[in-house]
């Protein structure tokens, strides 16, 4: 076939992204002859005591009757296992006293497939009315807190319909600094455009391991309250599992809450197991898509977490095993950070939870694309921060994303590596920043 012309809907999908350069940074043939650092992707670490609590429940399940043949060889519900969702429903009611029931769980194949749904269920063009004949509107996700997670900016079918709102920031004496809500600008925009969908925010924040405070998060969900719309939470780092946060911020849901998990950061990230906690007419509508999309979502993971999640030793083991082996992790990295970086204008933000850090260089001469281009040349691989800026709006309304002062002076590195991979990296990186100061 010549001359293949795809929709727009293709060509949106299909073209360049940050999401697609991370993915095949992760799985491409790498330099030969270079000690390879990937820090670029988000790739999980193998931890061993969360390696031997599923294979334990596979040997269960191998060693059970038919376990094994009917987990491969049938599909489940399109809102997912059934046995699985009652022990996430049992758990999450009962430890945090949600008013959550089977009929507010559903499973996706992954928590990316999952905000693809919700984006395009939420945002895009509208027929008011419901008939074709009705006035059509567009409407938008709006992004309180950018810097944010550069898989979903390319997730809308409709383009344009992503607004970044720029985060404010402080400066610490002690190289680090931390990313805030601007709530007077975002309030100002919810205030001027009566065409918003949605809220989304990721806690812990991927790229920047940024932990919105229970006060962000209270007020975000009283702004959803107050204009009708749906807040969306991407929990994939946070509480109670994978765990993989330091502050004492406590997780939050309800019914203005979309509140999506994964099982991925606690050890399955093969298995692409999403979790939506919402209120049932949402997850009826997420079952549907899911059945027209997927017909149903991969029962691996679900049968391996389920009784963990429903007894509780899944929770254990990412309180026990998971948040400390990160938090030691995080604190090595910024320990090379610190150390080769001496003598430089630096900072690292505030690392709060995930399995990044965010690396912020203000006398970087070139853009972090650019660096990103060498440093592959030494085989360390990264995420430039650029793609992580998205959502300007056409109006005018705010100043574009691309305006902020961190725009092209991050990085995004991950610190589930080895340690020698984690300091050859951080070496290189100062290295080449020494080389392109102002």
């Amino acid at each position: 076939m010549k001359n293949i012309q795809f929709s727009d809907f293709g060509r949106k999908l299909c073209g360049p992204s940050g999401i697609n350069q991370l993915m095949d940074d992760i799985g491409k043939p790498l330099p030969k002859n270079i000690p390879v650092c990937q820090m670029g992707g988000g790739n999980p670490a193998r931890i061993p005591e969360v390696e031997a609590m599923y294979r334990t429940q596979m040997e269960k399940i191998l060693n059970h009757g038919e376990d094994f043949e009917n987990l491969i060889g049938r599909y489940d519900a399109p809102q997912g296992r059934t046995s699985f969702i009652e022990f996430c429903a049992g758990y999450l009611s009962k430890t945090f006293g949600w008013n959550i029931g089977p009929e507010n769980i559903a499973v996706t194949n992954g928590s990316q497939s999952a905000f693809f749904y919700l984006f395009n269920m939420f945002s895009g063009t509208y027929t008011q009315g419901g008939t074709e004949n009705g006035v059509k509107i567009k409407k938008t996700v709006v992004f309180p807190l950018v810097p944010e997670y550069v898989g979903y900016a390319d997730q809308g079918i409709d383009t344009g319909t992503f607004i970044g709102i720029p985060a404010g920031f402080s400066l610490y004496p002690n190289h680090t600094f931390k990313y805030h809500i601007d709530f007077e600008r975002l309030e100002q925009y919810l205030e001027d455009h009566d065409n918003v969908g949605a809220l989304c925010v990721s806690r812990p924040t991927n790229p920047t391991g940024n932990v919105l405070t229970d006060d962000e998060v209270h007020h975000l969900a009283c702004l959803a309250e107050r204009y009708g719309i749906p807040l969306f939470v991407d929990n994939a780092y946070g509480l109670p599992w994978p765990d993989i946060i330091f502050s004492d911020a406590k997780p939050y849901w309800d019914e203005n809450v979309v509140l999506s998990m994964s099982l991925s950061k606690i050890g399955l990230p093969a298995l692409r197991t999403g979790i939506i906690i919402a209120q049932k007419e949402l997850i009826n509508a997420v079952s549907r898509m899911n059945a027209i999309a997927a017909l149903a979502s991969g029962s691996m993971g679900q049968a391996l977490a389920g009784e963990l999640i429903g007894s509780g030793v899944l929770v254990e083991t990412a309180k026990n095993s998971v948040r400390p082996f990160y938090e030691k992790k995080s604190e090595y990295m910024q320990k090379c950070i610190h150390n080769y970086f001496s003598g430089t204008c630096y900072y690292i933000h505030k690392s709060e939870g995930s399995i990044f850090l965010w690396l912020f260089m203000p006398d970087l001469s070139i853009p972090t694309k650019e660096l990103y281009e060498l440093l592959k040349k030494q085989g360390v691989f990264v995420m430039p921060g650029e793609y992580f800026f998205f959502g300007s709006p056409s109006d005018g309304s705010q100043p574009p994303v691309e305006e902020h002062p961190h725009f092209t002076k991050c990085l995004r590195l991950n610190y589930a590596r080895p340690d020698n991979e984690i300091s050859r990296a951080v070496r290189i990186i100062s290295e080449l920043y020494r080389r392109n100061c102002k």
